[in-house]
């Protein structure tokens, strides 16, 4: 027996070699996503696996043990609990932007509970993921061996979607780890165009359609330095916020309703955080926690004790509990078996470099599937013109091998040709066969010159790109679902960075239907609708809604979608929940100069109230706009620059005239002062502030009415009685409203007809002049009269 040979290594060499191995392994075999289709091997497998088990999404569900059983067997040689937990995370829509996995059954929730096991769950492929797999079969991708080279498997998926930003990834490697956070589908097409028109552009200019990160939970990113910081050098770190609302319980309780909570936080977790902190004394003023969510959504209900500051309790949540929490974003991934940080810009670059190197390799695939189709129909063209002769070789020839000798001598054919005669039909030979075989020899030739152009021309392959992303967008582009907000703490933060500020004409109908266009231009209005009001401002501007009941909500114009055309914009409720026995009275956009001037209210009981603009500024979807007597309400709102005239009109007739001078402003949460001396039961129903050449019209109930001048209204001090609009007191008033002779009404029936009047046309009288007959209805009264708002820029 011989010696063995024994080679001495060193412990720290052979401990260095051995990790570095592993290492390596970790990184490109598990932990790190690729570039190109943004998965991991695993997440890969899965896919692949389930296309090969034929189960797209038109076919049905198959049990998920099925499935890792596929993954496990051919390709994946690790537990299983792994690759089913990694489907399962493939399927939950609040773990993934968009879902690749179609699952049924219990796939988990957003509390923290776990999926059933494999054996009860099914699962098929998301239509999404046909697009993450599409063209597989067409050599676009390169195959490897799996793990004991008895089959192959792709490198890469040839997806047509950007997965390595819209649904972000996450995982911890050796010495290093990857968190990309999802992002919106529709945005990064588009970026990924702007960067196909630009090459040059910035990413400064790419952020601008590129905002930050979207959410498959919603909530908030509160500042944008940390997005600027990932976007520009790779890592960074943003401060996630669940949405809340604040609502009024009434007898002076109000309730902070979550829907939203940030991402990848355990609803369940969150509530009990925020329990324990009560407990603990860290907040106080919480009478009940509890959870609402149903398949509606999710609510969670923080109630509040009486006078409780609800601002003050959602700033401690955010500190004490993850309602507020941070996320690092590590844009790590691998380029070429390297895993390298990059910027946004340069994540962008890969994927539509793979893109051109994905269409390349199709394109030549089917070039070459092409040439070898025009190949043999030239041989059968040269069968069909040489008919004659092909009978006679054929029959002359004893064998097919000979036949097929034969044929390749007389018709100068190839061998394949050859072949493909022998092989052809006798119903070819009908003339109509042989017209079609020269319609097919065009075709082919067609589109062998395309294909050969889309390797020739780099402008006609990025035009492919450009079409098919934009093919991705129209099939699943949506709506944005996490709301970006500049930090208040921090002055420095640029709102316009994360919204596009920009000029906007929003519009609210008769009917309740509210749009944003950035032209007046846009305003349209629908059948049997009219619109209502028109405010202009910002994108960044506050829409407030001023209710009867002294209250007012708001909204933020970029939350509006923007409508063009034809378009009669959304249902206000689909952004503004208004309790049932409310009713808006006027809407004001907070612009700039809004918040420079005075909002002013008047209510019916003949109270006129001048706040500041800028005290209408809050956080808060709803606060109080004015402190109302008992029995009392708002009757109209609007915006004044302190030097203007008032007119009240009652229902009695009577009006008063002032200026606006001898109303002192007050803060919000006041009842503001006497505008006019009411007789018992009388009250006011108009609130105008006088423009020049201004009219007084005067309509009834019964659609008579009169224009008279705005002069004949003399003024007066306020808290007087005023001065009558009509001579005969058998009418019933409807309205007293001051419009120009441009101006058009609209009148309103209880039953719902409209009727529209031009101002210029209603008679013109002294103050107490004769009421004419404007409008006729037939056993019928008027309810409600509206001044259309004129479409001019103010």
């Amino acid at each position: 027996m011989k010696d063995k040979q024994i080679t001495p290594v060193a412990i720290e060499d052979k401990m260095r070699n051995s990790y570095l191995n592993y290492s390596l392994s970790v990184i490109i075999d598990r932990a790190l996503p690729d570039v190109r289709d943004g998965l991991k091997p695993v997440h890969r497998r899965i896919l692949y696996a389930t296309k090969k088990l034929g189960l797209v999404p038109d076919k049905p569900h198959r049990k998920s043990a099925r499935i890792v059983g596929e993954v496990l067997g051919k390709y994946h040689p690790h537990g299983d609990a792994s690759v089913y937990n990694a489907m399962v995370r493939m399927a939950q829509n609040f773990n993934q932007r968009y879902i690749l996995i179609d699952g049924h059954g219990n796939f988990g929730s957003i509390d923290g509970d776990s999926a059933a096991a494999m054996r009860y769950t099914e699962a098929r492929l998301a239509p999404i993921s046909e697009d993450l797999l599409q063209d597989i079969e067409e050599n676009t991708v390169d195959f490897i061996p799996n793990f004991d080279s008895s089959l192959e498997e792709p490198s890469v998926l040839p997806s047509r979607l950007p997965n390595l930003l819209i649904n972000g990834s996450n995982g911890i490697a050796v010495g290093m780890s990857t968190n990309i956070p999802p992002h919106n589908l529709s945005e990064v097409i588009d970026g990924l165009i702007q960067l196909l028109n630009n090459q040059e552009i910035s990413i400064k200019d790419l952020m601008k359609t590129i905002p930050g990160p979207d959410f498959p939970t919603g909530g908030i990113i509160v500042g944008n330095d940390g997005i600027k910081t990932a976007y520009t050098t790779g890592t960074g770190k943003i401060t996630i916020r669940g949405r809340s609302k604040i609502e009024d319980e009434g007898r002076g309780k109000q309730s902070i309703i979550i829907t939203e909570i940030p991402y990848q936080l355990s609803k369940a977790k969150l509530i009990e955080e925020m329990a324990d902190t009560v407990k603990k004394g860290k907040i106080d003023n919480i009478s009940d926690i509890r959870d609402e969510s149903d398949r509606e959504g999710l609510r969670i209900v923080i109630e509040l004790k009486k006078k409780a500051n609800p601002e003050i309790i959602l700033n401690r949540l955010y500190k004490y509990t993850s309602l507020q929490s941070n996320m690092r974003i590590n844009m790590l991934a691998l380029v070429d078996q390297q895993p390298k940080v990059m910027n946004i810009k340069k994540i962008l670059e890969h994927f539509l470099d793979f893109r051109r190197e994905v269409i390349t390799r199709r394109a030549k695939h089917q070039l070459e599937k092409a040439q070898a189709r025009e190949h043999i129909l030239i041989g059968l063209k040269k069968a069909t013109d040489n008919l004659d002769k092909v009978i006679k070789v054929i029959r002359s020839s004893k064998s097919t091998p000979e036949a097929k000798r034969n044929l390749k001598k007389e018709l100068e054919v190839t061998k394949k040709q050859a072949e493909a005669i022998l092989n052809m039909r006798l119903q070819r030979l009908v003339s109509l066969e042989i017209d079609k075989l020269e319609g097919d020899l065009a075709e082919i030739r067609e589109k062998i010159n395309y294909l050969k152009s889309i390797l020739n021309n780099n402008d006609i392959l990025d035009n492919i790109v450009k079409d098919e992303l934009l093919e991705i967008k129209e099939k699943y582009g949506d709506k944005r679902k996490t709301k970006i907000l500049a930090d208040d703490s921090k002055a420095e933060i640029e709102k316009e960075d994360l919204i596009k500020d920009k000029d906007v004409v929003i519009s609210l109908s008769y009917r309740n239907y509210i749009k944003k266009t950035d032209s007046l231009d846009n305003v349209r209005s629908a059948k049997n609708d009219f619109i209502s009001n028109i405010v202009t401002g910002r994108n960044l501007d506050q829409i407030l809604f001023f209710t009867d009941k002294g209250q007012a909500y708001s909204i933020t114009s970029h939350e509006i979608p923007e409508h063009h055309g034809l378009s009669t914009g959304d249902p206000l409720n689909q952004y503004l929940k208004l309790p049932m026995d409310e009713h808006i009275v006027g809407v004001i956009m907070l612009n700039d100069y809004a918040k420079e001037n005075y909002i002013m209210l008047a209510t019916k009981d003949g109270l006129v109230k001048k706040t500041k603009g800028e005290e209408y500024e809050s956080s808060i979807s709803s606060i109080k706009a004015i402190n109302l007597n008992e029995g009392d309400e708002v009757i109209g709102a609007a915006v004044s620059n302190g030097q203007q005239e008032i007119l009240l009109g009652t229902k009695e007739g009577y009006t008063i005239h002032f200026k606006e001078e001898e109303i002192t402003d007050t803060g919000r949460n006041t009842k503001g002062s006497k505008g006019i001396n009411l007789d018992e039961g009388d009250k006011v129903i108009s609130f105008n502030i006088i423009e020049d050449s201004s009219l007084v019209l005067s309509i009834t109930k019964e659609g008579r009415g009169k224009a008279s001048p705005v002069e004949d209204y003399t003024l007066q001090k306020r808290n007087g009685k005023g001065l009558k609009t009509m001579s005969n007191d058998k009418y019933k008033l409807l309205e007293i409203l001051t419009a120009k002779t441009d101006d058009k009404i609209i009148l309103v029936s209880d039953n719902g007809e409209i009727v529209e009047i031009e101002v210029s046309d209603i008679t013109e009288t002294k103050r107490l002049g004769a009421m004419y007959s404007q409008a006729k209805l037939n056993n019928d009264e008027f309810v409600k009269i509206i001044r259309v708002p004129r479409l001019e820029k103010e």
